[in-house]
C-alpha cells in the first residue's frame, strides 16, 4: 500500500522526535525488560503485543495502553518515551500494541474497530488488556491509555468504544472518535480539519459506539500544537467538543491557566469539581509535540502509590527566581543503575536550566533523555532540550539516564541559563 502525501509527512515528522531521544531497547542494564506476548486472545487487527512489567509491582496494579505513531512500533514507542521509566518509579504495567499492517497505522476508521466488541484494531488492543488484567492481577479501575498521533487517535477510540476497560486516556496530537470513519485508513478532511460538527453530533457518534452503555465515561486528556502542519488544529477544538458533550458539560472551561510559557490548559470539571476533560494548547508547537509522559500519569492518577526509589531524592531548597533539581535512582543492578532529575522552577520561571550532575569518577553515561550531557565524573553538567527549558514558576520537567557503577546520591544543583 502506498502512503498519502500527508501520512508520509507524518511519518517523517514523528520519527524524527522519537529518535532524538531513543534508548536501546536492547540494552542489558535493566532487569525488567520489554517483552512480547504471543498468544493473548482474540486478534482481529493481527496487531503484536509489547508488554513491560517492572521489577517491582503491587498487588493490584494500574495498567497503561501506550500507543504507537504512524510507521512506529511497540518497541519504538516503548524506547522513545518515558513510561515505562514512570512504571519502574510507580509500579504500573505498560501494554504496547504494534502495528502490522504496510501503512504502518492502526484502524481508527473501519465500522468494526469503531463498534464496541466490533472487531478491528480496537478489539485487538482490548484482548491484550484482559490478557494483562488476567495475568498479573492489573486492577480495571486504574486502567488507561494514551497515544501519540495515530496512537492518539487510537486513543480516541478506545475511550469511545470501549468505555467499560478505560478510565481515562491521553491523547497527544489526535483526532476526535469517527472522525477518520469511513472506507479507507487515511480521512484527508478529518486531517485538514475540515469536519466541524456540533458537539452533540460529535457525542452522539460517540454514544452510538456501544448502544445501550449507561456506566460512566472516561476522561480524557488532550495535546494539540497550534502549528500542526499533519493533523490540523481544528481537530483539538472538535475533540473537546466530543469529549466535553459525552460527560454532560459545556463549553465554557471551568478554569484556564498557563502550566508552562506558551501552553494554555483549560479544564472542564462537574460540578462537585471533577476536571473529566483537560486540554493543553502548545503555542507554536508542530505535529511532531513531545510527549508529556509525567503530565498523562499524573492526570490518570498513576503516580501515587508506586515502589519506593532505591535511593532516596536529594535536593538543595528552593531558591525564589532560581530552580531546584532533585536526585533519584529509579532502577539499580550490580553493574549499573537507572536515574531520573526533576527540575523545578522557581517564582520567576525559567528560560533555560543547568543541573551540576557530580558522579563518581569513572563513571559512564550509557544513555540519556530529555538533557544535553557534557563533561563526566565530578563535572557532568546537563543542560536543557530545546523544547525543555522553559518553565513557569512552580512547573517541573524531567530527564533521565542509564549508567554504569553502583548507584550514588549526589548532590545535585540547578541554575538558570
Amino acid at each position: 500500500m502506498t502512503l498519502p502525501k500527508a501520512l508520509h509527512a507524518l511519518w517523517l515528522a514523528v520519527v524524527a522526535v522519537v529518535a532524538a531521544t531513543v534508548v536501546s531497547v536492547a540494552s542489558p542494564a535493566q532487569a525488567a525488560t520489554l517483552t512480547e506476548v504471543t498468544s493473548f486472545g482474540a486478534n482481529p487487527g493481527n496487531l503484536r503485543m509489547y508488554l513491560y512489567v517492572p521489577d517491582t509491582v503491587g498487588p493490584r496494579p494500574g495498567l497503561l495502553v501506550a500507543v504507537h505513531y504512524c510507521t512506529g512500533s511497540g518497541p519504538a514507542f516503548y524506547s522513545g518515551t518515558d513510561f515505562a521509566r514512570l512504571a519502574d518509579r510507580y509500579g504500573f504495567i505498560v501494554v504496547y500494541p504494534s502495528v502490522t499492517a504496510s501503512d504502518g497505522c492502526f484502524d481508527v476508521a473501519s465500522t468494526a474497530t469503531l463498534t464496541h466488541n466490533g472487531g478491528g484494531d480496537s478489539l485487538s488492543i482490548v484482548s491484550m488488556v484482559r490478557y494483562a488484567q488476567q495475568r498479573y492481577n492489573a486492577d480495571p479501575e486504574r486502567t488507561f491509555a494514551t497515544g501519540l498521533s495515530s496512537g492518539a487517535m487510537m486513543t480516541n477510540v478506545l475511550l469511545g468504544a470501549y468505555p467499560d476497560v478505560f478510565r481515562a486516556g491521553a491523547a497527544f496530537a489526535g483526532v476526535p472518535f469517527g472522525c477518520f470513519a469511513g472506507p479507507g485508513r487515511w480521512n484527508s478532511a478529518c486531517a485538514q480539519g475540515q469536519l466541524v460538527r456540533t458537539p452533540q453530533q460529535w457525542g452522539d457518534l460517540v454514544r452510538q459506539a456501544y448502544p445501550g452503555y449507561t456506566g460512566p465515561r472516561p476522561r480524557m486528556q488532550l495535546w494539540h500544537g497550534t502549528a500542526d502542519e499533519t493533523l490540523s488544529y481544528t481537530n483539538f477544538g472538535e475533540e473537546i467538543k466530543q469529549w466535553t458533550n459525552v460527560h454532560g458539560l459545556g463549553q465554557t472551561p471551568t478554569s484556564t491557566d498557563t502550566p508552562q510559557a506558551g501552553w494554555t490548559r483549560t479544564r472542564y470539571a462537574t460540578s462537585a469539581g471533577r476536571v473529566m476533560v483537560e486540554a493543553v494548547s502548545m503555542a507554536g508547537t508542530p505535529h511532531n509535540l513531545p510527549v508529556q509522559a509525567a503530565s498523562a500519569i499524573a492526570f490518570f492518577g498513576l503516580d501515587t502509590g508506586g515502589p519506593t526509589p532505591s535511593n532516596p531524592p536529594t535536593s538543595q531548597p528552593p531558591v525564589p527566581g532560581g530552580c531546584t533539581a532533585t536526585f533519584a535512582v529509579t532502577s539499580s543492578w550490580q553493574t549499573g543503575y537507572v536515574a531520573a532529575v526533576r527540575v523545578t522552577a522557581g517564582s520567576g520561571g525559567l528560560d533555560g536550566w543547568r543541573v551540576a550532575l557530580p558522579l563518581p569518577a569513572g563513571t559512564t553515561v550509557v544513555n540519556s533523555w530529555n538533557g544535553q550531557f557534557s563533561g563526566s565524573g565530578t563535572a557532568t553538567q546537563v543542560t536543557n532540550a530545546s523544547w525543555n527549558g522553559r518553565l513557569a514558576a512552580g512547573m517541573s520537567t524531567e530527564f533521565g539516564f542509564q549508567a554504569n557503577g553502583p548507584a550514588p546520591s549526589p548532590a545535585v544543583s540547578c541554575t538558570t541559563r
